[in-house]
């Protein structure tokens, strides 16, 4: 009897488990497909990666590590249309250098159609008058252009930098240094060239504007205007070209940014009067940074005992390398000061600004009979504290 319930129960145990495994069979076929085939799918991943990089490093010229960085935004799956666009670049006259710098940035570049998209684009800037042997140069410097379309980006903004620049070379320099355009900055740019002329600034300063610093005319309207009023009440003259200059100042710094540069002006003693004053003399003295700033006081107000108004009347010298212009120049003018050999009044314009030549005729090989081992000063081969005592 036990048998038979042990039978009975067997038997339906079996039935059960059949029963479940042929309802769920299915499940386990693709449960094990799905692992296979994730398996294939990752080899297949690491092949591709592993060709990107081998690519990458081999006839794109990037480094090892610059190469498994890039490929992991890019999967080379095709070797032909790498190759077409390489060897396209190379037949413009792309230097191993730029092609890596142009990879490097946008790496997009190797999947792009060369006949449809690259050629037409090349040949575009050539007819525009980017001469061949500058063209590599040209789109390296912005690889951005590549990636524009040619009809609804690269032709009309063209046209509207042509109206106001004329020169097809100036329009090419100023096509190179704009980052990012569309329909909208290109009517930006018409309205904010319109407006410079409605306040007066001369076409020779409307050009410079497009030219240097093309991406500020196509700046938002709004924004344009309202630096452009603030240009004006700050007291600059629009028919000046501090005019445009502060224009791109005053747009390329957030009112945060502005706020705190007079801050830390004004604890190395200059009021919000110096300050404005040094901005418009030279307006790019805004730009420069709090650390910079810092250390060009410290040297010249704490060690050379300038006083910070006389940096203030002349802020041109906060744009020049402390390193490599400043410490030089004043350690040699601080010996000839030592032994009566110039003015003690001596202003920071009268050998600051010099040109390399300029400053070497008047200041260092005119002495060197007297103080024989100013050149080793002025080169920073010896301390001036031991001339001065010498």
């Amino acid at each position: 009897m036990h048998s038979f319930k042990f039978s009975i129960s067997y038997s339906r145990s079996r039935k059960t488990q059949l029963g479940f495994l042929h309802q769920n069979v299915f499940f386990f076929y693709k449960s094990f497909t799905s692992v296979r085939l994730s398996e294939s799918d990752e080899q297949k991943q690491q092949e591709e990666s592993s060709f990107a990089v081998s690519k990458l490093t081999n006839s794109c010229g990037l480094s090892s590590k610059n190469a498994i960085e890039v490929s992991k935004r890019l999967r080379l799956n095709s070797i032909d249309k790498a190759d077409s666009v390489l060897n396209l670049l190379k037949n413009y006259g792309f230097s191993a250098t730029q092609l890596s710098t142009i990879v490097g940035r946008r790496p997009s570049v190797l999947l792009a159609n060369y006949k449809v998209t690259l050629l037409p684009k090349i040949e575009f800037f050539k007819s525009i008058g980017v001469p061949s042997s500058d063209l590599p140069r040209f789109l390296t410097s912005n690889s951005n252009l590549l990636h524009r379309s040619l009809e609804n980006n690269l032709i009309p903004c063209y046209q509207s930098l042509k109206s106001v620049l004329i020169d097809d070379e100036k329009v090419a320099s100023a096509m190179k240094r704009v980052f990012y355009f569309n329909k909208d900055g290109i009517d930006y740019m018409v309205a904010n060239v319109k407006l410079l002329r409605e306040f007066g600034v001369p076409q020779s300063n409307i050009s410079l504007l497009v030219t240097q610093y093309s991406n500020v005319v196509f700046t938002e309207h709004r924004k344009f205007v309202e630096a452009t009023e603030t240009t004006k009440e700050i007291g600059f003259d629009p028919l000046k070209a501090t005019f445009i200059l502060a224009i791109q100042v005053i747009i390329k710094m957030k009112k945060l940014n502005w706020e705190s540069r007079l801050v830390v002006y004004q604890r190395w003693g200059w009021s919000r009067d110096d300050t404005l004053l040094a901005f418009r003399k030279h307006p790019h003295v805004m730009l420069v940074s709090e650390k910079k700033i810092n250390k060009m006081m410290d040297f010249l107000v704490n060690k050379m005992g300038w006083p910070s108004e006389c940096i203030a009347r002349y802020p041109a010298i906060m744009l020049y390398s402390l390193e490599k212009r400043i410490i030089p120049r004043c350690s040699v003018v601080q010996i000839l000061k030592s032994k009566g050999l110039v003015k003690n009044d001596l202003r920071l314009g009268g050998f600051m600004g010099l040109s390399e030549k300029v400053f070497l005729k008047d200041f260092v090989t005119k002495f060197l009979e007297t103080v024989p081992l100013l050149l080793n000063v002025y080169e920073q081969k010896m301390c001036p504290a031991d001339v001065v005592t010498s």
